[in-house]
């Protein structure tokens, strides 16, 4: 198992990196099962949600990989973008079917607020729009989403999250500390960085 696959990050703090809540970290990981009547309301009925990430290999847990995390941080994009949880699912099984991968997190997916894109060309200008009966457009304006994302060349993969921009101090990979936030070329934890800060008396002294 590559080390980006590697269950590492429990619920809470997959939830605090990605801005989603708990019990949606959970759900979306591990799938969920949920009650129901019908409208005459004299039957209960049980359903099951399947999860919205699919992993390498089924996995009883709601710890999260790194891949999983970014997975989990596109996801809420693409839902702040307006995108329904419904289209996501649709879109992330056509693009399984495409490209073989079942992740979003990889350097291939486009997003400009309202649909995903794909590029499956070796064009990087050429993407098409999922959900759509294989439709190619050509566009300069749109974005894509990984912006802080820093991708490996071979697999095309997510390898290191910058939450404050690839020029910001903070990242996350997961060949350093565990995959916890630290700090860029430094190796020390934004936690332990706290930690220096609280022991001396929350002051800050520059010092050469």
């Amino acid at each position: 198992m590559a080390v980006w696959d590697i269950p590492m990050y429990d619920t809470a703090l997959a939830a605090r990196l990605t801005g989603l809540t708990k019990g949606r970290v959970r759900r979306w990981l591990k799938g969920y099962e949920y009650r129901y009547t019908t409208k005459t309301g004299t039957k209960l009925h049980t359903g099951h949600k399947d999860p919205v990430i699919t992993r390498s290999k089924p996995i009883d847990t709601s710890y999260a990989s790194f891949l999983d995390l970014i997975d989990l941080l596109f996801i809420n994009k693409f839902l702040e973008y307006g995108i329904s949880l419904q289209r996501i699912r649709k879109a992330l099984y056509e693009a399984e079917t495409l490209i073989g991968g079942h992740h979003f997190a990889q350097s291939v997916f486009f997003t400009d607020g309202k649909n995903i894109y794909l590029q499956v060309k070796d064009n990087a200008d050429a993407l098409m729009e999922l959900l759509s009966g294989g439709q190619w457009v050509i566009s300069s304006v749109i974005k894509q989403l990984g912006h802080q994302i820093e991708f490996d060349s071979p697999t095309g993969f997510a390898k290191r999250w910058y939450p404050l921009g690839q020029n910001g101090l903070i990242v996350l990979d997961p060949n350093i500390s565990f995959g916890n936030p630290s700090i860029v070329n430094r190796g020390i934890t934004t936690a332990n960085v706290y930690d220096f800060f609280l022991a001396e008396g929350q002051k800050i002294d520059r010092r050469q």
